[in-house]
């Protein structure tokens, strides 16, 4: 039977969420598969991938063959390299130990690189927050000064009226 590790579309529309599935060739996309080894969610920043590492392994040393997308998300999660340090202990290269160490420290680095880009994304969502607060701190300001002169433009285009007023309250006074 001819194996592939393929991704299985589930959610809603426009919010795809799909299932990392070991499939017959044969079957449809959607439809009968033989095990879910993990999900993968595109829909977050970065894209939330849960893999069962090691029956990925087992299904990859046993001939299984992924589609592009899968052989990515599983390059990603380190199925492959894994892959190609037990090569290498199988050949006599290096011994369990020190493959997993490899391992250990390749994957290190890689949570790192992903930490370091978490902080420069919420440092420039803070940075244009900022930008964004100031811009409408000056817009206020310029609001604030506009009705400030509308109402003193106003209130020295009373003051003579109402001195025209008292003026003529004082010559009626005056006349009685």
């Amino acid at each position: 039977m001819a194996t592939k590790i393929r991704l299985q579309r589930g959610g809603r529309k426009g919010y795809a969420f799909y299932s990392i599935v070991i499939a017959d060739v044969r079957a449809p996309r959607d439809g009968k598969f033989t095990e879910k080894i993990g999900t993968y969610n595109p829909n977050t920043n970065p894209a939330t991938v849960d893999l069962d590492f090691d029956r990925a392994l087992y299904w990859v040393e046993t001939g299984a063959q992924p589609t592009d997308t899968a052989r990515n998300i599983l390059k990603s999660e380190g199925v492959y390299l894994m892959k190609h340090l037990r090569g290498g202990v199988k050949k006599g290269a290096f011994d369990e130990a020190a493959a997993q160490s490899k391992f250990d420290a390749w994957k290190a680095d890689k949570v790192k690189g992903l930490d370091t880009l978490r902080e420069n994304e919420a440092k420039a969502k803070k940075e244009a927050y900022a930008k964004n607060l100031e811009a409408e701190k000056k817009m206020n300001e310029a609001i604030a000064k506009k009705v400030a002169e509308k109402k003193a433009a106003e209130a020295a285009a009373a003051a003579p009226a109402e001195e025209g007023v008292t003026d003529a309250a004082e010559d009626t006074a005056v006349e009685a």
